[in-house]
């Protein structure tokens, strides 16, 4: 498995955007997922980008271990935020049981269909036993790639559920909204919200 060339050379050419000029109001889903973990939980961030969400997370008591992979986003978010982030791609995740929750906002959906499997499988081995995960993608009926460039895995959310499933993890709560992605496109994405069974 290995990270799309072209949605990371995106990402790092654009790192600057993303702090700058992009929204800074965390994500709509966050402060109800942090609402569901015991105070001072361990969280670990897949894809931080600026570091909105870090901060955010911080900022509600929480210990924090905020992940990229384009430098370029982990730079700029310990230079805005100050949020310790580090470079990790997905198939670089090793940790065993060392989380009580996985934040993985808009990332995933990154992900080639046929590594899907693989990193939900890290992400569960990652959780402690009872840890919750949150993910959402962008609806589609195939992988392909928006007009930025970027890849997508588009899954509809029966496809995208049953991966969850299949990955030994509890649906827990799953919902579909009207979504802008960066690139003005306006579609249906489905989130979800996961307990490591």
């Amino acid at each position: 498995m290995s990270a799309d060339a072209a949605t990371i050379a995106y990402y790092e050419a654009n790192a600057p955007h993303y702090t700058l000029s992009f929204r800074q109001a965390p994500s709509r889903h966050l402060d109800a997922f942090l609402d569901r973990l015991k105070p001072g939980a361990h969280i670990l961030e897949l894809g931080c980008g600026g570091g909105r969400d870090s901060a955010r997370i911080i900022k509600r008591g929480f210990l924090l271990d905020a992940t990229d992979a384009v430098p370029g986003m982990v730079r700029k978010a310990n230079e805005r935020f100050g949020v310790g982030a580090r470079v990790m791609r997905f198939d670089e995740l090793r940790a065993e049981e060392e989380y009580d929750a996985v934040w993985a906002h808009a990332c995933l959906l990154h992900v080639a269909r046929h590594d899907l499997r693989e990193v939900l499988g890290a992400i569960r081995r990652a959780l402690k036993p009872g840890g919750l995960h949150f993910a959402n993608f962008k609806l589609g009926d195939g992988e392909g790639r928006c007009l930025l460039g970027r890849l997508h895995n588009f899954p509809d959310p029966e496809w995208i559920e049953s991966a969850y499933r299949s990955a030994a993890f509890e649906l827990l709560d799953t919902h579909i909204y009207r979504g802008e992605g960066a690139d003005g496109t306006v579609r249906d994405w489905i989130a979800l919200t996961v307990a490591r069974s």
